[in-house]
């Protein structure tokens, strides 16, 4: 039997159905492509999300942990703080505590010192007024001359103004007119009056009045002027001692010298040689002078000396000096000399005398 050919377009059903299903097939696998593909897509977002949220986290975490650190370390230092805060709140108690203890004290003793000070002054009220009644009669006690001072100015501490026969040696020299050189020279110019009235000339005149009023009563005494010679400065009393006991010699002494004019060089060494002129060496020898002299036994050939060459006239005049008697010196104040101090303290050691510089107030 012949087959029919068969026409390609004309299909079985079964033909017709096995395109069909390979079609099916293929759409399937089409389809099936399609969602894998945005599957695999999706699930990559995701992952990348997930990634970025993990290290998200990751960071969080780490900056929580840092944070928590760093509140941590901030409660370590309150807790400092607040410590240290009432410790310095307890020792400002305590301080307040001590002030206030302090004050009281100070307040008592203010209140006892001037209990204290109100006693004194009636004690010293009521001895004054004992004292006036015991030299009723003699008004200047012992004292040998009235001298008035200003209040408790009037005291020259270590000085030995006591003895037998007592030596009062002025220096009267240019020097005594000031304390500055270039002042000596101005005043060196004026006239005697002027030059009597100078401060420093009326702190030496002071100073003697005081000397001489503190001898004592049984004592013999002399007072010499001295600048490049020594000369008493009573007329007629060279060699001879005075007496303490007679207020007219005592008033004629204190005169005498008031009368004197500073002027000239000085020289040391005719002061002490005074000592072996009296008629009989004295026991204690006070100096007022204001520094070292400037000419030895003779008259020096120059205009100027050296500070060298005046501690040179210093030793020998000392060498000149008897032995035995202390020498009791008054230093006042001169610019420019310096070795002054240190000779004249050394002279009274060596002679066991004393060395002073008053205050500017005294006496």
């Amino acid at each position: 039997m012949k087959r029919r050919p068969v026409s390609p377009f004309s299909l079985s059903f079964l033909d017709i159905m096995f395109c069909g299903f390979g079609a099916v097939v293929l759409l399937v696998l089409i389809l099936n492509t399609d969602t894998v593909r945005a599957r695999n897509e999706t699930f990559t977002d995701l992952s990348a999300d997930v990634i970025r949220l993990e290290q998200e986290v990751i960071v969080g975490e780490d900056e929580l942990v840092v944070a928590r650190n760093s509140l941590a370390v901030l409660d370590a230092e309150q807790v400092v703080t607040e410590g240290e805060s009432e410790r310095i709140i307890e020792t400002i108690r305590t301080l307040e505590i001590q002030i206030a203890t302090l004050e009281r004290e100070t307040l008592a003793s203010r209140s006892h010192i001037n209990e204290l000070t109100s006693d004194l002054k009636n004690l010293d009220s009521e001895q004054r007024r004992q004292g006036a009644q015991a030299i009723a009669g003699d008004a200047e006690g012992t004292k040998v001359r009235a001298f008035k001072g200003d209040g408790d100015r009037q005291y020259l501490t270590g000085l030995k103004v006591g003895g037998k026969r007592v030596l009062i040696l002025v220096d009267v020299s240019a020097s005594m007119l000031d304390e500055t050189i270039i002042n000596v020279v101005r005043r060196r110019n004026m006239d005697d009056a002027s030059k009597r009235n100078a401060a420093k000339w009326r702190r030496a005149l002071s100073t003697v009045d005081w000397l001489v009023s503190n001898l004592p009563p049984a004592a013999r005494f002399q007072i010499y002027a001295f600048n490049t010679s020594a000369e008493p400065v009573v007329a007629g009393s060279d060699g001879r001692w005075l007496q303490a006991s007679n207020r007219d010699e005592v008033e004629a002494a204190v005169t005498g010298l008031h009368q004197m004019t500073p002027a000239g060089g000085t020289s040391l060494y005719k002061a002490l040689a005074v000592a072996k002129k009296l008629s009989a060496r004295p026991d204690n020898i006070l100096l007022v002078t204001d520094g070292l002299p400037t000419q030895g036994r003779t008259r020096p050939t120059g205009t100027t000396v050296s500070a060298a060459s005046r501690l040179k006239h210093f030793e020998a005049a000392v060498l000149a000096l008897p032995s035995g008697i202390p020498v009791n010196t008054i230093l006042l104040p001169m610019e420019g000399d310096a070795y002054a101090a240190a000779a004249f303290w050394k002279l009274a050691i060596d002679t066991r005398g004393s060395f002073l510089t008053p205050a500017r107030d005294w006496p």
